[in-house]
This record gives C-alpha cells, sequence and structure tokens, in this order.
C-alpha cells in the first residue's frame, strides 16, 4: 500500500471517529520503510484533520513502520503492545499517544 492510499484510508476511518469527548488533539504519524511519511491528526473543536505535512505544536509524534501501522490500524496489533516491543516510538505525551490509540479502535 503506498502513503497515498495509507492516508485515504486513515481518512475513511477518521469518519467513523468519535471525537465528542476530546477537546484537541494533535499527533503526527511518522511511517517509516518503503511507503513511510509524515501527515498529522488534529482534533479540534468536534472535527479530524488528516493532513500530509509535519506538525509543529503536536502533542506527540508516533514513529512506526508502515507495515506495522496497516496492523495497527486494521487492529492485527495493539498499540500499547507495540509500543513495549518497540516497534512503536513516542515522542512527547504519552498519555495523548494512548488517548490516540483508543480513537483507533
Amino acid at each position: 500500500m503506498t502513503f497515498e492510499e495509507i492516508l485515504t484510508k486513515v481518512r475513511e476511518m477518521a469518519k467513523g471517529y468519535d471525537v465528542s469527548g476530546t477537546n484537541f488533539l494533535a499527533v503526527q504519524m511518522n511511517l517509516t520503510g518503503k511507503n513511510g511519511g509524515v501527515f498529522y491528526v488534529e482534533i479540534k473543536d468536534g472535527r479530524v484533520s488528516i493532513e500530509p505535512y509535519e506538525y509543529n505544536d503536536r502533542n506527540c509524534a508516533i514513529t512506526i513502520s508502515s507495515d506495522n501501522f496497516l496492523k495497527l490500524i486494521d487492529g492485527k496489533l495493539d498499540a500499547v503492545v507495540a509500543f513495549t516491543l518497540g516497534k512503536l516510538k513516542v515522542d512527547g505525551d504519552i498519555g495523548k499517544a494512548l488517548e490516540f490509540a483508543n480513537l483507533l479502535k
């Protein structure tokens, strides 16, 4: 799956996110590997924005291979397990990363 296809898939998934309890969340995703790239997910004012850019005022940045990210969003890899095994790295607020992971479920 190309980076653009991954981005499209995440945007489609975001339509089903229940963000009613989230005031503000900004997470930058750094996907590594063959089909890697950078995008951010911002939740603000009850809306979800997903754009292929870096986000400087983010709560956290998550670095994961594109293959493991696909497993994560398909429910085949748990975020906490991925973090524990070193497959997922968090730079910034780990609590916000967990909040984001819960949205993906």
